[in-house]
């Protein structure tokens, strides 16, 4: 099954030094039986090539793909110049990280706040994500937004940015069912054709998981479906419970498959 566990499910746990990003892909692989690393830039705590090729090392060692490489801090728009300059040179060394690691997706988030978007806004984030996705096409990896903040929580701006954006590995990591405008289900589906990667969270595990998978399913998607816990508390059980809840559909899908 095509599987991940973000890495920022464990976010409580590195909080208390409990964990790094090595004990996470132990865990991953030993715990869950998961052989595809979801790694997020605040469990990997460095963009230090040295360190990123250790990093790389130790998953070819392990033979894990990483599926999905999640970059905060380093969103195209802010509205003052300077720090739009500072987190561009910020998600470029993301870049770099991503194609030390081998990542298959990159999500960079958008920035900005709640509303649709302005023509400034637009042609600025439009321009960055085309030329961050033409690095990744010389490293054979997508990029794009997550909709999980600012204005990317609104489907219509990010459908207005796929269209606009225009390159053949624009990705979004769609975070199901998250969307603010009302219509959770309808911004799963007009995303669909760009979903290069996807975080199911609690809330949806909880109540409508196989109806929000189905929309992918439906539109072909075959990439990972990456399990992302949130609270900071209980984090291996709760893993636990919404990783056996999407394998369950999963299985459920290959037994119908399978006639």
């Amino acid at each position: 099954m095509r599987i991940t566990i973000a890495g920022y499910s464990f976010h409580g746990l590195l909080a208390e030094g409990r964990i790094d990003v090595f004990g996470y892909l132990e865990t991953v692989q030993y715990r869950y039986g998961i052989h595809a690393a979801d790694l997020w830039n605040g469990l990997v705590g460095s963009v230090e090539e040295g360190f990123l090729r250790k990093l790389r090392r130790t998953l070819d060692e392990r033979e894990m793909t990483v599926a999905n490489y999640h970059a905060d801090g380093c969103h195209i728009w802010e509205d003052d110049p300077d720090a739009r300059k500072r987190n561009r040179e910020l998600a470029e060394a993301h870049l770099r990280a991503a194609a030390i690691l081998g990542a298959e997706t990159v999500r960079i988030d958008t920035g900005g706040t709640q509303v649709p978007f302005g023509s400034e806004q637009l042609d600025t984030i439009t321009r960055a994500y085309q030329d961050y996705c033409d690095f990744g096409a010389s490293h054979g990896f997508t990029v794009g937004p997550e909709n999980h903040w600012g204005f990317s929580l609104l489907a219509d701006n990010m459908e207005t940015l796929a269209n606009a954006v225009g390159r053949p590995n624009y990705g979004v990591l769609l975070h199901l069912g998250h969307w603010d405008d009302g219509d959770e289900v309808g911004g799963d589906r007009r995303m669909a054709p760009w979903t290069a990667h996807t975080h199911v969270d609690a809330r949806i595990t909880a109540t409508r998981l196989e109806e929000h998978m189905g929309i992918l399913r439906e539109a072909g998607y075959a990439g990972y479906w990456g399990v992302e816990h949130h609270t900071a508390k209980n984090e291996y059980r709760e893993v636990a419970w919404q990783l056996a809840c999407v394998q369950r559909v999963l299985s459920q899908w290959q037994a119908e498959a399978a006639g």
